[in-house]
């Protein structure tokens, strides 16, 4: 049977011929008749040029032809390959060469670096902007190609500890049940509601672009291209029934910026991707009314693991409010979360383990690394490498991310990535990197440096890291230490680490 995530578009426009479908700011761009014929032309160019399966890299900053190129690489029957447009051409590069890609779209900021990249298999790198888009944006439409549950849909490359992205196989199946799991646990979109696409499409936000567009929803993507508050404002004076997708340090922002603006055109902030302080959380509640959601996913089972909705915000006569505002709330429908053991055994409330999940979100495996799917999959569960508890009501509670990944304005950041670069350097012997709390961006990067003879100049070490890794990646700062604390199988204990930074050890490279 044929199940193409592409039909909610073709349904949409059906039903909503005239209703807006994509705007960039306050300017309407599209209606659901117009954009889904100008997707089926770009599908046609697609058709004409690649074969069914085959990948499409997309390495663009927030612009309205991510919402084409999406909608029209799954019409043609091609996956799509959203990355990261803030990582460094090198990264860049290994992605699109393991993905396998055939076509790669940039936009016109992004393209100088993308243009000259030789990758295996790859014909051409796109200029959303250029001549050569509104070619293949000129053949006569297409019908939707026929796709199967499990095929491919969308690539979403996460980096794990050993250092190298791999590549998430979310299929139409994975991305219609998060869909559905949106309209179920999240919130109801009306024809005529509005995403404002804040943070970057190629994550988040992008795949709250699905929900509404199945529900004839408009997006709307900034004039920025990014996030700024007084933006924002600005739009929620334009447009209502608002969603904005946002990481806690966004939220944060929200909340500081002095603009006294209407907000009755913001009908809710969904937010995820990191920590939530409870105090910063009654701070938005304060200002914006019962219009938060909390939602926790990771890129293997993305944006549905557990939800924290707009109904328990507001129950604030609960005995356990407070407990239920640090959680992340409890399993969406359909999915089932379990914390277990370290044999995969399910533990009592309240104890700790790891978090594990199943369900039709979760991936359908690791692109071409069955190694990395065997174990992160085994016995059907998804072992998300978090740690929390869960409540006898079913909340869940994050401790800790096992992987040590570091969430930097809602940005992750693998410290393994980080330490193989710097450990280049001739002057470091050996390197351990953590988070560090910020009131700004969540965390910020901490490299612990153990010299070989004289410590390394800084200005040295943050030369390699912007030569190799993308900017946001580069530690603030570098603490240089006679040596690494380890544990007994030399396993370095980045706990001691942050409780070095948290008494202010170690002095700076």
């Amino acid at each position: 049977m044929s199940v193409n995530i592409a039909q909610l578009l073709v349904r949409a426009a059906c039903i909503h011929p005239q209703r807006p479908a994509l705007a960039r700011g306050e300017r309407l761009l599209a209606s659901y008749a117009e954009l889904a014929t100008h997707v089926g032309r770009l599908a046609a160019g697609l058709a004409a040029r690649l074969k069914p399966n085959d990948r499409v890299g997309l390495v663009m900053k927030n612009c309205p032809q991510y919402v084409e190129l999406m909608f029209a690489c799954w019409h043609a029957g091609l996956a799509a390959v959203p990355i990261n447009a803030k990582l460094h051409p090198k990264e860049l590069e290994f992605i699109l060469a393991d993905s396998g890609a055939r076509l790669c779209f940039a936009t016109a900021d992004l393209y100088p670096a993308l243009a000259p990249l030789a990758v295996t298999g790859m014909e051409q790198v796109v200029d959303v902007d250029g001549p050569d888009y509104a070619r293949l944006c000129a053949a006569a439409p297409v019908a939707v190609a026929s796709r199967a549950a499990d095929d491919a849909a969308w690539l979403f490359y996460t980096s794990g500890t050993t250092g190298r992205p791999k590549g998430v196989t979310l299929t139409h199946r994975n991305v219609m049940a998060a869909i559905l799991n949106y309209s179920s646990d999240v919130d109801s979109i009306a024809p005529g509601d509005a995403i404002i696409h804040a943070a970057p499409m190629s994550h988040g936000s992008g795949f709250y672009m699905l929900p509404h567009v199945a529900r004839g929803g408009l997006n709307v993507v900034t004039e920025s291209g990014g996030f700024d508050p007084a933006e924002i404002f600005s739009l929620l004076q334009v447009h209502s029934g608002v969603t904005l997708f946002a990481a806690p340090t966004m939220v944060k922002r929200l909340v500081d910026h002095p603009a006294d603006a209407d907000t009755s055109g913001l009908k809710t902030i969904v937010y995820g991707g990191g920590p939530m302080y409870v105090a910063d959380c009654k701070a938005a509640l304060r200002r914006f009314g019962f219009k938060l959601v909390q939602i926790y996913g990771q890129g293997e089972s993305p944006m549905t693991i557990t939800c924290l909705d707009k109904a328990l915000h507001a129950d604030v006569a609960h005995p356990r409010y407070e407990q239920r505002l640090a959680s992340v709330g409890h399993a969406f429908t359909g999915v089932e979360v379990r914390v277990a053991d370290a044999d995969d055994q399910p533990l009592p409330a309240g104890e700790i383990g790891e978090v594990l999940v199943r369900g039709d979100v979760v991936m359908a495996g690791y692109w071409n690394n069955p190694g990395a799917s065997a174990e992160t999959l085994r016995d059907g569960w998804l072992h998300t490498g978090d740690v929390g508890s869960m409540d006898e009501d079913g909340f869940l509670t994050l401790k800790d991310r096992s992987k040590d990944v570091i969430i930097s304005g809602g940005s992750n950041i693998y410290p393994r990535e980080v330490e193989e670069v710097l450990l280049r350097h001739s002057a470091v012997s050996e390197v351990s990197v953590v988070g560090q709390a910020d009131p700004e961006w969540g965390e910020i990067v901490i490299a612990f440096i153990v010299p070989r003879g004289a410590a390394p100049d800084s200005a040295e070490l943050d030369a390699l890291c912007l030569d190799n890794i993308a900017r946001f990646k580069r530690p603030k700062r570098y603490v240089v230490v006679d040596s690494l604390p380890k544990n007994n199988t030399g396993k370095v204990l980045k706990t001691r680490l942050r409780e070095l930074l948290a008494t202010g050890g170690g002095s700076p490279a």
